[in-house]
Order: structure tokens, then sequence, then C-alpha cells
């Protein structure tokens, strides 16, 4: 078992239960994986602090579920982290920019430079932005498609799930 008990239930209760719920009172399948996909993508590009609202006014300038827009973002957290630096880093590839500081020496450099260091930390962030929206746009069709199906295929396992009202605690 490698997730432990106590999330898979926070899980249950907090992510899949609402979401079986919004299908089963009228949100289309499809309108929910697109929904999920929007918050997904979304949700793990490289910028800080803009995820909620993008989020937010894709899902309404789309005709999207904003819940399972926002649901989307949230679960994907942990995996923006992780992909912060990839993104940079591909950016600095892809339009042979400087490196990132990775070591004291450098970092002490670019803190007495401070227009320099807004400049770079622009450059990586509109670098890493464009590489994040090539990856977005392969990325979020295809994640609609597969995750059309698993929420029909859930929708058909769960049919109790979504019934059934949580213990209070």
């Amino acid at each position: 078992m490698l997730v432990p008990q106590s999330i898979r239930e926070w899980f249950r209760c907090q992510v899949l239960r609402p979401l079986l719920r919004a299908l089963r009172g009228g949100v289309r399948p499809r309108r929910m994986a697109w929904s999920l996909a929007v918050g997904m993508v979304v949700g793990i590009n490289p910028s800080v602090g803009l995820t909620t609202l993008l989020v937010v006014l894709l899902a309404w300038a789309f005709g999207l579920s904003k819940f399972a827009s926002l649901v989307g973002a949230h679960v994907v957290a942990p995996v923006h982290l992780l992909l912060f630096l990839p993104f940079i880093d591909l950016g600095v590839h892809l339009f042979h920019t400087r490196k990132l500081p990775m070591n004291r020496s450098q970092l002490e450099h670019l803190s007495h430079h401070p227009l320099r260091l807004l400049h770079d930390i622009w450059q990586w962030e509109w670098h890493a932005l464009l590489v994040w929206g090539l990856v977005a746009a392969i990325a979020m069709p295809l994640l609609a498609v597969y995750l059309r199906r698993a929420l029909i295929v859930l929708l058909r396992r769960h049919r109790t799930l979504v019934r059934s009202r949580p213990a209070v605690h």
C-alpha cells in the first residue's frame, strides 16, 4: 500500500465524492474532464501566485466547472513544485540564456546587481512559460480524453459512493 489509509479516505471524501456528485447532478463527463484538465495543466505552470486566478478565469471564460478546475489545480500542486525548475531549465536550454545561479558566489554576485537580477528572473520566467505553453497545448486535450474515460468508469463503479454520506468526526 503506497498511500496511507487516512490520505485515501481524505481524497475519497474531499475530492472523489464531490466530483461524482457533480456528475450525478448533471455535469457532463466531457465538461468535467475538460474542467479538471484545465485545472491540472494550469496548476503546473511555472508562475507563482497566479494559478487560482487563472484557473477560475479560464473556467469561467470557457463555461467549465470552476469547482472541478480548482480541484484539478490543487491536486497537482506537488507536481507544480517538482516541475518548476525543469521548466526554467528547458527555457534556458531552448532560448540559450544564462543559467540559473546555483552556488553562493553566483547568488551574491546577482544580489549586488538588482536590475540584472530582475531582468534575468523575468527572462527565465517568460521562457519557462513558453515551454509550459507548448506542453499545455499537447497535454490538455490528451488529459481531457483520458479523464473523461476515467470519470465514466468511476461513475459506473461507484454509484453507492455518490449516495453515501461521510461519517462525522
